[in-house]
């Protein structure tokens, strides 16, 4: 599940220019954990630091995007993808969101900032989900003291009837 204060977030681009580019653009929307990687390859190999978010061209050098998707998402589930490419194809667009991205941003004058949204959006839907599981841990918590305290209130009637 996504750390929505200050996510860790790997962009994969295999552009150097644009990698440059869109994790510039993220450390100055005060996103700081951000790592770039050049290839697919690169970024599986450190999969073990999990991130929380993967943005990530569709076609790279080596492999594509869905196969590195594929391959995250079998070690780490939790982890969101969001394409950022420059393939404007519906079905490829459909295709990713198939095998799990979160969502898939054609690249043009607005997707940097569309980028943006959709983190901000994970980080909502993951802070609502958070939260959700508190209130139901607190709701059966809540139960279980009741339970107790009507166990613990009839444990002293039986042992001592002339209190009640």
């Amino acid at each position: 599940m996504p750390n929505t204060k200050n996510p860790l977030i790997f962009v994969v681009e295999d552009n150097q220019m644009y990698n440059k580019l869109v994790v510039s653009y993220l450390k100055t929307n005060k996103f700081t954990l951000v790592e770039s990687y050049l290839s697919g390859e690169e970024a599986l190999k450190n999969m073990d630091k999990n991130p929380d978010i993967v943005i990530q061209d569709y076609l790279l050098e080596g492999m594509t995007g869905i196969e590195v998707l594929i391959k995250a998402k079998k070690s780490n589930p939790n982890v969101e993808f969001i394409f950022l490419s420059g393939q404007d194809s519906i079905d490829i667009a459909i295709n990713s969101m198939k095998y799990g991205a979160y969502d898939y941003i054609v690249k043009d004058q607005m997707a940097l900032q569309k980028l943006v949204n959709k983190i901000n959006k994970i980080n909502s839907v993951t802070e609502l989900v958070k939260s959700n599981k508190r209130y139901k841990i607190g709701v059966v918590l809540f139960f279980i003291g009741i339970g107790l305290f009507i166990v613990l209130a009839i444990a002293l009637a039986i042992m001592y009837p002339q209190i009640f």
